[in-house]
């Protein structure tokens, strides 16, 4: 049928037909994330537009284009989340939780928006699983967080993702290596796009972060930051390492990531994947310890990462990973007449009650439309009650993958399919 108003540009529907996928990957982060300690924190979709400016830095690409920003009549200016770090440790801060000791660890599964080019694995409306890692300096941290990422990677079934780490020191270190970009590219400035060549004299750095071919490949023979690193940054890179070797975790050190914000500081890492083409980072993340000092004025040192869904998803199907079997019905009953309906819904309710899936006929189909409908929903077991079933208190349940029926007795029918399912679903899964 035609459509007066159609869904916006970068967006998706997840349709049931699609959402198991979805079901799969939640199940996996929030248990991981779990199993590590961390506790599920949730924030407003939208957040005071001076949140983001802070601490993401106004120099960035997220800032600077692809916030979506909104003013109400008699309010301030809000934006809708573009990253969920900002929201989570101003949540954090707001709500005294940095008051019970720390390590705090939590995590979120979240909708984020940002106005990007829609292309395979970047929306506009996205879907982001972060962890986020308060109140310790340690690089044993940062291997750890890194390794609760993996550990999601490893059981969602991927392969050929490749972790690339990188530091890119601290307020002191970093102050000689921007001296030293701004030199850089200084003599090559005629090349830069309009956007770095203001980032030139604020943040030179977040040129290395521009997606415009130009000043990309300007960017190849920079100065890299491992060079201009203090000896504080310097050991917690190499504790980092070292921690990462003890946990048998596999990584390349590659100089070239910055990462996309500004409060981001010594550890950068990323999963990368090249089977989903260009967008093929599929989480980043680091250590961020100047982001509370920023919000709150109180200097807490504080690391985290994001885990786009959409990316994680589109990467499990590239590699024909498994997913979660989508649920179906247990069981349908078909009713033939008035009196077969009344009964059926009370098995149907009492079936409920005991949590199976069962269904039964709600539109007034015959008995053929029925069972064209149980097939559809693809329900287990089918049964038919009629006159003759409510007579002799006995009918026929049918398994529908093999066809075979048994005959059951319908008083106490709840607790007898229950038992009925369980053998069948250990049959199917070869317990038994």
């Amino acid at each position: 049928m035609d459509l007066v108003v159609k869904r916006p540009k970068g967006t998706q529907d997840i349709t049931p037909s699609e959402v198991y996928k979805w079901h799969t990957v939640e199940k996996i982060v929030s248990e991981t994330a779990e199993m590590f300690g961390f506790k599920e924190i949730r924030m407003p979709t939208f957040e005071d537009t001076g949140l983001f400016v802070r601490s993401v830095g106004d120099t960035t690409d997220v800032v600077q284009k692809e916030m979506y920003s909104v003013t109400a009549k008699g309010d301030a200016q809000f934006t809708l989340r573009p990253e969920g770090t900002a929201g989570a440790i101003r949540a954090m801060i707001e709500n005294g939780v940095l008051n019970d000791g720390f390590p705090q660890k939590v995590y979120y599964v979240i909708s984020c928006f940002r106005h990007e080019k829609p292309q395979s694995g970047r929306l506009r409306e996205f879907h982001q699983f972060g962890c986020e890692l308060v109140g310790t300096a340690s690089p044993a941290a940062d291997a750890d967080l890194i390794a609760l990422a993996k550990n999601v990677i490893d059981r969602a079934g991927l392969n050929n993702i490749e972790l690339h780490i990188n530091s890119i020191g601290c307020p002191k270190c970093r102050a000689e290596y921007h001296a030293a970009l701004k030199e850089y590219f200084a003599d090559r400035k005629q090349l830069l796009c309009d956007t770095c060549l203001d980032r030139l004299e604020r943040n030179p750095m977040r040129i290395l972060d521009c997606k415009s071919a130009l000043c990309s490949e300007l960017s190849k023979n920079a100065p890299i930051i491992l060079d201009y690193l203090c000896d504080d940054c310097k050991e917690h890179f190499e504790k980092l390492k070292a921690t990462l070797g003890d946990m048998g975790i596999e990584y390349k050190v590659d100089p070239r990531i910055v990462r996309g914000l500004d409060y981001y500081t010594r550890t950068v890492f990323e999963f990368i994947t090249t089977d989903i083409g260009a967008q093929g980072t599929v989480c980043g993340g680091g250590r961020y310890d100047g982001l509370i000092e920023t919000l709150s004025g109180q200097s807490v040192p504080a690391l985290g990462f994001g885990m786009g869904l959409e990316r994680l998803i589109l990467t499990m199907e590239k590699q024909g990973c498994e997913f979660l079997k989508p649920d179906s019905c247990d069981i349908f009953i078909a009713a033939l007449d008035d009196a077969a309906v009344s009964k059926t819904v009370k098995l149907v309710m009492e079936l409920r009650d005991m949590g199976i899936q069962a269904d039964y006929d709600i539109v007034g189909r015959g008995l053929k439309a029925q069972m064209k409908y149980a097939n559809k929903i693809g329900a287990k077991f089918c049964m038919v009650l009629g006159s003759n079933e409510l007579e002799s208190g006995k009918a026929a349940l049918k398994n529908m993958a093999d066809g075979s029926e048994k005959e059951v007795a319908l008083h106490g029918f709840a607790q007898s399919f229950s038992d009925i399912l369980c053998s069948h679903m250990l049959n199917v899964e070869g317990l038994i």
